[in-house]
């Protein structure tokens, strides 16, 4: 394949465009600031993220969105936060055959629409969605990794697999779109909620049995929104669940200790983007709406939403972890 496009210069977009590097001609790394194109096109190096890992000589940096027109595959890399607007931007750039691959782990809220059902509205359904127990520190210095993608044309998936695969990468393709998708949404719930277990200093019998139940809920709310309950233990799956609610790398297990800390976090001010906090707020309406109950979801909400003291709402989380 000629050229891929990666919309999204951030910490994962940057290092899979490290990846796909690998085995295509040229990777057009799309983002939004002139100046830091212009540094790594220069140097070699994304200053803001990896500033001590050089970049393959075939990325090439870039502002204009119609670099990416020939782009036969485009991986979207950004938050959850943008992705309607540039969906709405690359909708009068490329051609309909372009594969879509969506990396974002979120809810738009309070539509309740995955990233996938927002590339729906835009383009078909034919997208490709990647998850996995992926941190990007780890993807851009070529650590051995593996990621699921799955999609509705299969097609699309083996060539999205054939882009992505390098002998340390390694890819499974699964079909649950939908569940593959949910996945990377609760996981950050059970992370937030390990985090505030060990926050407060919650013995470890009780974090791991918070982690099993959160676990146990990850299937069925999968499957109140529409994918299959064996997702749960794919590595979308359990794999993300256990590496983001148990690595102090984790950005929501972070969220988690410091509102287990009663340390209230300012999140706009600090500049920091914690998607869990939407994800929340959108798997309990998902919960509500179907009437599928988890005491995880309910312990995070309580404490991140309506703010109840972290003892008080693990006492009920306990109370009803098993009636």
């Amino acid at each position: 394949m000629d050229k891929v496009g990666i919309i999204g210069a951030g910490s994962l977009g940057t290092a899979l465009a490290q990846t796909v590097a690998n085995n295509v001609d040229t990777v057009y790394l799309h983002l939004r600031r002139e100046e830091l194109a212009k540094t790594i096109n220069s140097t070699g190096y994304n200053s803001e993220y990896y500033p001590n890992t050089k970049l393959k000589n075939n990325i090439i940096a870039t502002t204009d969105m119609n670099d990416l027109i020939d782009c036969k595959i485009i991986f979207l890399s950004i938050p959850s936060s943008a992705f309607r607007s540039t969906l709405e931007n690359l909708k009068e750039v490329i051609s309909e055959d372009t594969i879509l691959v969506t990396t974002a782990k979120g809810i738009e809220y309070p539509s309740l629409k995955s990233m996938g059902r927002l590339i729906e509205e835009y383009f078909d359904e034919n997208f490709v969605a990647l998850s996995g127990p992926n941190f990007a520190s780890e993807i851009v210095l070529n650590l051995a990794t593996v990621s699921n993608i799955a999609s509705r044309s299969s097609e699309n998936a083996i060539k999205v697999k054939k882009v992505l695969s390098t002998p340390e990468f390694k890819v499974k393709i699964i079909d649950d779109v939908v569940g593959l998708e949910i996945c990377g949404v609760i996981k950050n719930i059970n992370a937030i909620a390990n985090g505030i277990c060990e926050g407060m200093n919650i013995n470890e019998n009780a974090r791991y049995a918070v982690l099993t139940k959160g676990f146990e809920d990850t299937g069925r709310i999968i499957e109140a929104f529409g994918g299959k309950i064996s997702t749960a233990s794919e590595y979308c799956g359990f794999g993300d669940l256990v590496l983001t609610s148990t690595s102090s790398e984790s950005r929501n297990h972070t969220l988690g200790m410091l509102y287990g800390q009663r340390i209230i976090v300012d999140e706009k001010a600090s500049g920091i983007v914690f998607e869990g906090k939407n994800s929340i707020m959108a798997i309990k309406d998902i919960c509500n709406n179907t009437n599928t109950n988890s005491v995880v979801v309910n312990f995070v909400y309580d404490v991140i939403v309506k703010q109840i003291p972290p003892k008080i709402a693990f006492k009920d989380l306990w109370n009803n972890i098993e009636e």
